[in-house]
C-alpha cells in the first residue's frame, strides 16, 4: 500500500515572530485545503526565549536579562511554559483533526505524533520512552506545574530517557486543526535557561535549578557520541516518516506564501501588544 504524502518544510533559522507566523500560515493553509499535513524543522536566530499563551510576562519572566543576553522574545499560540530554544531542533506538525490517524483525545493524539519524535531517538541509538505520570502528586503537577519553565517535567507521552525529559512539546487546535511543535534539545545552558525567570528568592531558584538537572536532560548529554544537528534532523525526519507511516516531501515556499507569512508575523508576533498582552 502506497503511504500518505505529507509536505516537509526545513525552513532553517528564522526570527521568533517569522517562526510563529510560519506555524500559523500553515495551520490556516491546512485548514483551507491548500496543503497537505505538514511537518516542519526549524531554527531561531537569534536564540529565543518563547513562552506559552496563557503566560504572564511580567509576573514570571526576567525581560532584563532577556534584553541583556540579546535574546529574541515571543509568546506561542499553543499553552505549555517558557522554552529558551538555542541549541536545539524544533519542530512542528500540522494535521486535520478528523485525519484517520488523529485520535479525539488531545493526550492520544500528542501519542501519535510523538511516535516520530520517539523512532528518531531510538535512530540515534538512545533509549527514549513515553512519560506516563503514575502517581495522583504527578498528575496534580500536570494540571498545576509548579515553575515557569518547560523542561522542568515530563507531561503526558513525552520523551524521557533515563527518566529525564529529552524533549518538550505543545499544542493547540484551531479551525479543526491540530498544530503541535516543540523542543528538541541537543544541549542546554541551565544558568542561562533559569536567569530568565523571576523566583521568591534565590534560594528558591537554586533549589529548582538543582531539580531540573535532575528531570531534564539534552541528547548531548546522553549519547554515546556528540550529535550534530543535521545528524538530528536526519533522524528525527525519517522518526517522522517511520513513526507515522507517511512520506516526506520537501517543499519551498512562494513569494505570495511568504508575503502571508509576514503579514501574520507583523500583525501579531512582532507586536508587544501580542507578546506582552497578559
Amino acid at each position: 500500500m502506497d503511504k500518505e504524502i505529507w509536505r516537509f518544510i526545513d525552513s532553517g533559522n528564522a526570527s521568533p515572530a517569522y517562526n510563529m507566523a510560519l506555524d500559523e500560515a500553515l495551520l490556516d493553509w491546512h485548514s483551507e485545503g491548500k496543503i497537505p499535513p505538514t511537518i516542519r524543522f526549524y531554527g531561531w536566530d537569534p536564540a529565543t526565549l518563547s513562552i506559552g499563551y496563557f503566560q504572564k510576562v511580567e509576573k514570571e519572566i526576567n525581560m532584563e536579562k532577556v534584553k541583556e543576553l540579546g535574546l529574541g522574545f515571543v509568546r506561542r499560540p499553543t499553552g505549555g511554559r517558557g522554552v529558551l530554544h538555542d541549541q536545539e531542533l524544533t519542530y512542528s506538525v500540522i494535521v486535520t483533526e478528523n485525519h484517520p490517524k488523529m485520535p479525539a483525545s488531545v493526550t492520544e493524539a500528542y501519542r501519535v505524533i510523538s511516535e516520530g519524535i520517539l523512532n528518531g531517538f531510538q535512530l540515534l541509538g538512545m533509549d527514549a520512552y513515553f512519560a506516563v505520570p503514575k502517581t495522583e502528586e504527578e498528575r496534580n503537577d500536570l494540571k498545576n506545574p509548579r515553575s515557569s519553565v518547560c523542561f522542568d517535567a515530563p507531561s503526558w507521552y513525552e520523551l524521557v530517557v533515563e527518566g529525564k525529559k529529552i524533549a518538550g512539546s505543545a499544542q493547540t487546535r484551531q479551525k479543526g486543526v491540530i498544530l503541535q511543535h516543540g523542543s528538541i534539545l541537543l544541549d542546554i545552558d541551565e544558568e542561562k535557561l533559569f536567569s530568565l525567570f523571576h523566583y521568591p528568592s534565590e534560594r528558591v531558584k537554586d533549589r529548582m535549578k538543582n531539580a531540573f538537572k535532575q528531570k531534564a536532560v539534552a541528547i548531548n548529554k546522553m549519547a554515546a557520541r556528540p550529535i550534530t544537528l543535521d545528524q538530528a534532523k536526519k533522524a528525527f525526519l525519517k522518526g517522522f516518516e517511520e513513526g507515522l507511516e507517511i512520506k516526506l516531501v520537501p517543499y519551498k515556499l512562494t513569494a505570495e506564501e511568504q508575503a502571508y507569512v509576514e503579514e501574520i508575523m507583523d500583525n501579531r508576533y512582532s507586536n508587544d501588544e501580542w507578546n506582552f498582552k497578559r
